[in-house]
């Protein structure tokens, strides 16, 4: 793809995400459900910090395309390795598991995962901007330009951290306000909770060893310019 038709891309995939998350995090107060809504607010949910990862990551890629298109090219290519760890280490596994997790546990059972309480509060377009389109968003990213993943070890440590943190803050909420994020965890027993968010974890790093796989069936070992 062409640098300024990539850039094009970016910019308005960037756009879309700032919209997105503007729109879920300024729902007026008197609208929101009391008990999906409390401490912690918007930012306890796995969902609406992917949808700010996702623009993070469309305006560092936007970024990193303009300064190839002025001949920047030192700086770009540190924002380019930016670019490409942010893809392969959250932006694409977490999207992944943000769409087919949600899916699949609101197939199963939509009350574990979104009450219908919400269905008042929150757009169906809304719904599916935040857990329908990030799925084909990312794998539109793979095909539109190549990504350098790090070494597998490095990814994984960065992407298992990334994982520990948001399970401390889940677990925070809890000790603070004694209700889960999910009504789902509220099923387990501290064991079963334990063996759930480990194969919460196993999953998102398959959705890791995947990028990496469909990135280098597309674009190879060697494809990577400035």
């Amino acid at each position: 793809m062409e640098i300024s038709t990539l850039a094009t891309y970016h910019c308005l995939a960037f756009a879309w995400y700032f919209f997105v998350a503007y729109s879920i995090t300024h729902l007026r107060t008197e609208e929101r459900p009391s008990e999906v809504f409390l401490y912690g607010g918007q930012w306890k949910y796995l969902t609406v910090l992917n949808l700010v990862l996702q623009a993070v990551f469309y305006g560092v890629s936007f970024l990193a395309d303009v300064l190839r298109l002025i001949k920047k090219l030192r700086c770009a290519k540190c924002i380019i390795s930016s670019r490409d760890l942010l893809f392969s280490v959250l932006a694409f596994p977490v999207s992944t598991f943000v769409s087919i997790s949600f899916w699949t546990l609101y197939t199963y059972n939509r009350e574990l995962v979104y009450p219908k309480s919400l269905d008042g509060i929150i757009p169906l377009w809304l719904n599916h901007a935040m857990h329908t389109a990030v799925l084909p968003f990312a794998v539109l990213e793979i095909l539109a330009t190549p990504h350098r993943y790090p070494a597998r070890k490095k990814g994984l440590i960065l992407l298992g951290f990334v994982a520990f943190l948001y399970i401390t803050w889940v677990l925070w909420i809890y000790s603070v306000t004694g209700e889960w994020v999910y009504p789902l965890f509220a099923l387990f027993s501290p064991a079963w909770l334990a063996a759930f968010f480990a194969g919460s974890l196993a999953v998102v790093v398959s959705f890791y060893n995947f990028g990496e796989f469909l990135n280098r069936m597309i674009w190879g070992q060697s494809k990577f310019c400035f």
